[in-house]
């Protein structure tokens, strides 16, 4: 309760500051398992609908069409979308069959790298999908610099700047960041 009135009143520090510095160690491993099955929800059906295009692509009459190097890239990208979507997935299944064996520290951490390693994968698949596509549509030079583009606009949000961030944050600005 002494929390509380000290929140609404502004009396002791931050409440975000006090609530962290409280924050037990199951409660932050419970918080952040909740986030990452968080974050996966959003990048699960971007991964579906990949998945879902390139399931329909062999039945369609410009399949016939195409050459040995857009069958090779059809290929990786439909291994890609496959690894993606199982490495995406795996948290929640490991999450439903781990269910109260008391390690959610344990699976926090396989989660956390399962999902960071769906999502490298999954770059790498819609840079294929890219590539793929311009390929038939336009021409190979073409698709090889957009495949490019793309390529690097994912590597430069998804692993520069986070890994960046990181790297340059100290535990101070760590524990600002969780008073906000």
């Amino acid at each position: 309760m002494r929390r509380m009135s000290e929140a609404r009143t502004g009396g002791g520090s931050a409440p975000g500051a006090e609530e962290s510095a409280r924050e037990t160690r199951k409660e932050r491993v419970d918080r952040e398992l909740l986030e990452l099955l968080n974050e996966l929800r959003v990048a699960l059906p971007g991964v579906q609908i990949l998945f879902a295009f390139l399931l329909i692509v062999p039945f369609q009459q410009s399949a016939a069409r195409t050459d040995a190097f857009q069958r090779d890239v059809y290929f990786l990208t439909l291994l890609g979308v496959c690894v993606a979507t199982g490495l995406l997935i795996a948290p929640a299944a490991q999450h439903r069959v781990l269910f109260r064996m008391h390690d959610k520290e344990g699976l926090l951490h396989r989660s956390s790298r399962s999902a960071y390693a769906g999502l490298v994968v999954l770059a790498f698949a819609i840079t294929c999908a890219v590539l793929l596509v311009t390929d038939m549509l336009f021409s190979r030079t073409q698709a090889w610099v957009t495949a490019g583009a793309v390529a690097a606009l994912l590597v430069w949000w998804w692993v520069v700047v986070p890994f960046w961030q990181r790297a340059h944050s100290t535990q101070e600005d760590l524990q600002s960041e969780n008073r906000a």
